[in-house]
């Protein structure tokens, strides 16, 4: 019997979502500095970060928040819910969703090749706006005779219109909580 360690998984890179250059930490009690609200890029996590005082960001904005040097960030402090998110920060949130779902497409076309039925009656698909039992069908049999190679070619073959906003619609939903079951979340 071998010893697996457990693998953590931090995020390497966050969209900025809001920062303030004076503020408290909602995460860390007592903690104040330059504090910015953050989309984790790869497991979709909000975060908040301590920056450096002097560092300067724009929204939407891709930072480095991995364990290597960083140029911007001074450390994670932790999670964030989403009913801690500034009202700035959830504005943003579905434009950099949409902006994080365009850069990295084949992730997120993957989904379309790969996702299976829940149960009987209800397959992961349907749960993404935009797809009901008729169109379920459609990308299932389009998909066994070979897979998606863009949201481009989803589109051409199956008549979903812009399938990356309707991803982002569906983590959008997940993050907010308006769900009950994950597709792109992990709990």
């Amino acid at each position: 019997m071998s010893f697996q360690p457990q693998i953590k998984r931090y995020e390497e890179y966050s969209y900025v979502l809001d920062f303030m250059p004076r503020a408290r930490s909602k995460v860390v009690h007592n903690r104040e500095g330059f504090i910015v609200q953050a989309l984790g890029q790869e497991y979709l996590t909000l975060l908040e970060l301590l920056a450096f005082n002097n560092a300067q960001f724009a929204q939407e904005e891709r930072v480095y928040i991995g364990k290597d040097r960083r140029d911007k960030i001074i450390s994670v402090l932790g999670k964030l819910n989403y009913d801690d998110l500034t009202q700035n920060a959830k504005n943003e949130l579905p434009r950099v969703l949409e902006i994080l779902v365009k850069n990295d497409e084949q992730k997120y076309v993957s989904y379309f090749n790969n996702l299976q039925p829940i149960t009987p009656r209800l397959h992961a698909l349907e749960l993404i706006p935009g797809i009901g039992k008729t169109l379920t069908v459609q990308i299932l049999d389009e998909r066994e005779r070979r897979p998606f190679e863009s949201f481009a070619d989803i589109q051409t073959r199956v008549g979903l219109k812009e399938p990356g906003k309707q991803i982002a619609k569906r983590v959008y939903e997940e993050l907010t909580g308006q769900t009950r079951l994950n597709i792109f979340l992990r709990k």
